[in-house]
């Protein structure tokens, strides 16, 4: 039996109003509407269910914009009920055509309610949608230096002269001030990289911090190196050869700090934060996912980059490829080792963390929770996820209002969230409807 709920709405029949539902969905995290269900869940069906069909299918193309139709589909179900799955838009805020972006022409989920927005909603929308476009828009300082970003491009054979910096996005098209890009390149860039090694697990007690300044290539060269330093080396006397086995894939570590320097979100004045211990090496950038991306989407290969004329450039000196493999290379670098790398993303932030191999190694069987039983197959665990196992560990099981509460979030997220844990087999669902619990899933060894 389907109830009436955020992600879910009851429509008896097709009226204008079916396109405010389609709205708010778009505009929110998505959901379900089902045609010919009246609000107590009685099924009447559609009269007429040709000519209502496609009556319906025309409303939402021509009365909505942008266009949603890739984002929503249509199933015809038993006794002429008509479902239509609505998923969550890329190019917010959607609206009605007549009305035009305004609260009464935009819409959104609010509970079992379809709401106007409000006009911060919709400024919010805006933003996330068309992106902060930071490279482009002009550099509060305007006497910069180029030095390091000179000596990168000639290290690289590449051309680095005057006549390139409009190409290349440094300088704006009308007055040819320097742009936050330029500001970004030059020895004068105002972001930096900090860099602490711990002595616990904890990361409570320092052993040593650095931070490193200046362009973003003396940056990236710096706490390269620095990573590097840290980076051991163990040794194996096995008969006459000695084998010898770095912590850390030179390689991940490259392509982790390269990912943190080209996607992070330089409209923040926050820095880049690298942490090593005994066990592993956080690099933790500002600014989430560009919306419409999920963390499969990116391991997948998908690359939007939140810095394109950035990204760019550091394709055109060979540091990063076109196509979005460095994350995927990462965990290739750790196929055969029993701790895979983890990815965690709020909406301000991206961390992927490198387990140290020889620890690993060394503590074959201690992993908590990060590989699957199966042999090769990872799970990415996230901190949400975490906080839920960590309660579910303590109290036995969680309802769907304890996750609201446990993470401060909306219904629907947090059956979103108890669904994925459920899918890749962290939880088991226990009873229906209101009595509905999650507990920790059975695991067979």
């Amino acid at each position: 039996m389907v109830y009436e709920s955020e992600p879910v709405e009851f429509k008896q029949s097709l009226t204008e109003d079916i396109a405010k539902e389609v709205i708010a969905f778009a505009n929110t995290h998505g959901g379900t509407i089902y045609l010919g269900i009246d609000d107590t869940g009685k099924e009447i069906g559609i009269t007429n269910l040709d000519a209502e069909y496609n009556r319906l299918s025309n409303m939402i193309r021509d009365a909505i914009l942008p266009d949603v139709t890739m984002f929503v589909q249509y199933e015809l179900l038993e006794n002429k009920v008509i479902k239509i799955s609505v998923e969550e838009g890329i190019k917010k805020p959607y609206f009605l055509k007549k009305h035009g972006i305004k609260p009464f022409g935009v819409y959104v989920r609010q509970g079992t309610v379809t709401a106007p927005a409000s006009w911060d909603l919709i400024r919010h929308a805006i933003h996330l949608s068309d992106g902060d476009s930071f490279e482009s828009k002009r550099s509060l300082l305007q006497d910069l230096t180029f030095d390091s970003a000179y000596a990168e491009f000639k290290n690289r054979n590449v051309a680095f002269t005057h006549d390139k910096s409009f190409a290349l996005g440094l300088r704006g098209s009308v007055q040819g001030h320097y742009t936050n890009l330029a500001l970004i390149l030059s020895d004068q860039c105002m972001h930096s990289v900090k860099i602490a090694v711990f002595d616990d697990t904890a990361n409570t007690m320092f052993k040593d911090r650095r931070e490193f300044n200046g362009s973003i290539f003396k940056q990236l060269n710096d706490s390269y190196t620095y990573c590097m330093l840290n980076n051991r080396t163990e040794s194996i006397i096995r008969g006459l050869h000695r084998i010898d086995a770095m912590e850390y894939p030179p390689e991940a570590i490259r392509e982790a700090l390269l990912n943190a320097l080209v996607h992070r979100n330089y409209s923040f004045s926050g820095s880049i934060i690298i942490n090593i211990n005994a066990e592993r090496m956080e690099f933790i950038s500002l600014g989430g996912l560009v919306p419409g991306l999920t963390t499969e989407d990116i391991l997948n290969g998908i690359s939007q980059p939140r810095n394109p004329l950035l990204a760019q450039i550091f394709y055109r000196l060979k540091h990063i490829e076109a196509y979005g493999t460095g994350l995927r290379r990462i965990f290739d670098l750790y196929r055969d080792c029993d701790r895979k790398p983890t990815i965690s993303v709020t909406e301000n932030s991206f961390r992927i963390t490198l387990a140290n191999m020889n620890f690993a190694k060394n503590h074959a069987g201690s992993a908590d929770g990060v590989s699957d039983d199966a042999p090769g197959k990872t799970l990415y665990i996230t901190d949400q996820m975490r906080k839920i196992l960590d309660y579910v560990a303590t109290n036995q099981e969680i309802d769907e209002k304890a996750v609201m509460d446990l993470l401060s979030i909306q219904r629907t997220r947090a059956y979103l969230i108890a669904k994925k844990m459920t899918d890749i087999g962290l939880l088991q669902v226990q009873g229906r409807g209101k009595t509905k619990t999650y507990r920790l899933a059975a695991r067979s060894h």
